[in-house]
């Protein structure tokens, strides 16, 4: 049985490869191992070789930003306050002392704030930023500056995921930043499917409420959260259903 004639609305992940193949392994250990999935990347993550200035520590807001800035030197005893435990790890498992935030840039925010005791600041990002955190830490008097050490390249839907649109009855999309709703909705105009998303956040729902049949706001900014949200979607009988088999 195709994903597009399924009984049970096949799951649409649009982040880039690596990160929707973590995300469907956690949905499929929920929902079911045999639910349907199809991965079609609207993002490709590249790094942009810029060169790093000195500070005494790190941001990071995205764990794709980890990879560039160890290609430009070692971590080995460098401080790196990361917005959430997925990014806190990655950036330990680099060699980072990591200090892991709430999920949220304002969270993170407050976090340095309470706990950096002096030196310059360094986030080092992608080219979308979704809050200035850089800003709010220099206005609070803690010296940050910024370099953009990778950007993510805007792909089309593949085949396959137009086809499904154009045939299946229920699509479920998680939409895990504001950009990655815009591309999204730019992608589906015109689709047949009713579209049923779980943002990671009120603001990931901004860009792409319009094309919601329906729509759930995960709980908390992270995948746990994204996973709540689709159950609400499915309906807790079926999430608890397809969770007990």
């Amino acid at each position: 049985m195709t994903e597009a004639n399924s009984p049970r609305p096949p799951l649409l992940l649009t982040r880039p490869r690596a990160g929707s193949e973590r995300f469907a392994a956690l949905f499929r250990a929920r929902f079911g191992a045999d639910w349907p999935v199809l991965i079609s990347p609207l993002t490709e993550t590249r790094p942009t070789g810029a060169e790093l200035p000195a500070a005494e520590a790190l941001i990071f807001t995205s764990e794709q930003a980890v990879a560039p800035v160890i290609a430009a030197g070692p971590a080995a005893g460098r401080r790196a306050y990361c917005v959430g435990a997925r990014t806190a790890g990655v950036a330990r498992a680099a060699g980072f002392e990591a200090v892991a935030g709430p999920g949220e840039a304002r969270g993170l925010a407050a976090l340095i704030l309470a706990q950096h005791r002096g030196g310059r600041l360094l986030h080092a990002r992608g080219r979308e930023v979704v809050a200035p955190l850089a800003d709010w830490l220099n206005s609070a008097g803690t010296e940050t500056i910024e370099a953009v050490v990778y950007a993510q390249e805007a792909l089309p839907l593949s085949e396959a995921a137009r086809d499904l649109l154009a045939r299946a009855p229920v699509v479920l999309a998680p939409v895990f930043s504001p950009r990655s709703g815009r591309l999204l909705a730019q992608a589906v105009s015109g689709a047949r499917a009713a579209l049923w998303l779980a943002p990671i956040s009120a603001a990931a729902a901004e860009g792409c409420a319009g094309i919601a049949a329906r729509i759930e706001v995960a709980p908390t900014p992270d995948a746990a959260g994204v996973l709540s949200a689709l159950a609400r979607l499915l309906g807790a009988e079926t999430a608890g259903a397809d969770k007990a088999g």
